[in-house]
C-alpha cells in the first residue's frame, strides 16, 4: 500500500498524498467504483470510500491539504544529524544490545539536542520521517561486506557472461530437514498458546541439495536431489563430491546447455575429485560467492518457501511422510517459475542478456 508509507507529515508527503485524492476525484466523477480507484492507486478502498464521502461533501477542493496540525520540534536538518546519530549504533551510546526502542531514541534527543519528547511524541516523530519497527535481519560478524558488494558485482557480470555464452546460470545450495517442524503462525484463542504434537525422540533427517537455473528467454527450473540419513553411507552423512557430481551431470542432461555454476565456500565443493571433475567438463564453470554472504543465494528462497509453507507445523509421522511433504512443496515450485524468479530478485541479482 503506497498512502500510508512514510508518516506522511512532511511536506513531500503531503504533496504525495493530496495527489492521489485529486486523482480519485477525478476519477469519482467519472463514477468509478471505489476498490476499482483503490486498485489502480495502490492504496485501501478504506481511504477511498472516506475521500469519496469528501469530496460529495465538500467537492475537489474539499481533499486538498490544510497543512501539519503542528510544526515538528526537530527540524528536517537536526532530524537528519539524530539519524545520523542512530546509524551509529545503540552499542556507541552506551547500550549492550543492539535495538533501538523509542525511550532510547528519546535519551538520544535528549542528549544531542537537550529537547524533551514523550514516548508517543518519538513515535510520531518516526513515523513522520519514514520510520517503522521492524524485525532485524541477522548477520554473521565474519562477513565482510566490501567482499560481499564486490561478489555481488562478479556475480552480476557472469550472469551477462553466462547470457552471452548462451549458458545456464545455476546457483546451488543444501539444507537439512528433520521431523520436526518449523514453526508458523496460527490463529488461537487469546490466553490459550496452540500446541503442535510433533515426535520428540526423532532425529531422522533430509537433506535436499537443489540448483536454481536461470536464462533469459527461457523458463527458470528447480532441480533437486534428496539424501535421507538413514545411517553411515560412504562413510558421512552429509553429501559427498560424487552427489554434487550426479546432480550436475544431470542438470546438464535436463537443461541441454552449458552451465555457469556459483555456490559457496562449502569444503565438499572445494573438494580436489569435483574440481578435477569440472576442469574435464567444457560444459561447467564453477565461481564461488563471498564467505557468509547466503542472501546472494536464490536457492535460500527455495528453503524459505518450503519452511514457511508445505513444511510448518506439520506432525510427521514417518520419514517417509517428511520426504513426501518436501518433494510435494518442490514439485509445486518447479511448476511456478515466478517463484524461482522471485527467489533471484530478492538477491537483488539480474540477468542481463548481452
Amino acid at each position: 500500500m503506497r498512502y500510508p508509507q512514510g508518516g506522511g507529515l512532511t511536506v513531500e508527503r503531503q504533496q504525495f498524498r493530496e495527489e492521489l485524492r485529486l486523482k480519485a476525484a477525478e476519477r469519482f466523477a467519472q463514477g468509478e467504483a471505489s476498490s476499482v480507484i483503490a486498485k489502480d492507486l495502490r492504496v485501501s478502498v478504506r481511504s477511498v470510500q472516506r475521500w469519496r464521502q469528501t469530496w460529495a461533501e465538500g467537492g475537489p477542493r474539499a481533499l486538498r491539504s490544510q497543512g501539519p496540525a503542528s510544526l515538528p520540534r526537530l527540524s528536517e536538518k537536526q532530524f537528519t544529524q539524530l539519524e545520523a546519530e542512530l546509524a551509529k549504533g545503540p552499542a556507541a551510546h552506551g547500550w549492550e544490545d543492539q535495538r533501538w526502542t523509542l525511550a532510547r531514541i528519546r535519551t538520544v534527543i535528549g542528549r544531542r539536542f537537550h529537547l524533551t519528547y514523550t514516548i508517543q511524541g518519538v513515535r510520531r516523530l518516526l513515523a513522520r520521517n519514514g520510520w517503522s519497527c521492524q524485525v532485524p535481519a541477522r548477520r554473521a560478524m565474519e562477513r565482510d561486506d566490501d567482499a560481499v558488494r564486490v561478489g555481488q558485482g562478479g556475480v552480476a557480470l557472469r550472469g551477462s557472461l553466462a547470457a552471452a555464452r548462451g549458458a545456464w546460470l545455476a546457483f546451488e545450495d543444501e539444507a537439512g530437514f528433520s521431523m520436526t517442524p518449523p514453526q508458523a503462525r496460527t490463529w488461537s484463542q487469546r490466553g490459550r498458546t496452540p500446541v503442535v504434537r510433533v515426535r520428540g525422540r526423532s532425529r531422522r533427517r533430509v537433506s535436499i541439495a537443489a540448483l536454481t537455473c536461470y536464462k533469459p528467454g527461457h523458463r527458470s527450473r528447480l532441480i533437486y536431489r534428496p539424501r535421507r540419513d538413514d545411517g553411515p553411507r560412504d562413510g558421512r552423512k552429509s553429501f559427498s563430491w560424487r552427489d554434487y557430481r550426479d546432480l550436475l551431470i544431470a542438470a546438464h542432461q535436463q537443461l541441454g546447455g552449458p552451465i555457469v555454476l556459483v555456490w559457496d565456500n562449502l569444503n565438499v565443493h572445494k573438494a580436489a575429485d569435483l574440481r578435477k571433475f569440472a576442469e574435464a567438463r567444457d560444459w561447467l564453470t564453477i565461481y564461488y560467492l563471498p564467505p557468509y554472504a547466503p542472501d546472494l543465494n536464490p536457492v535460500e528462497g527455495i528453503w524459505s518457501l518450503l519452511r514457511r509453507g508445505w513444511l510448518s507445523n506439520v506432525a510427521f509421522s514417518t520419514p517417509e511422510h517428511l520426504v513426501q511433504r518436501i518433494r510435494r512443496g518442490l514439485r509445486h515450485i518447479q511448476y511456478r517459475s515466478d517463484l524461482i524468479d522471485g527467489c533471484l530478485a530478492e538477491t537483488g541479482l539480474t540477468i542481463r542478456p548481452t
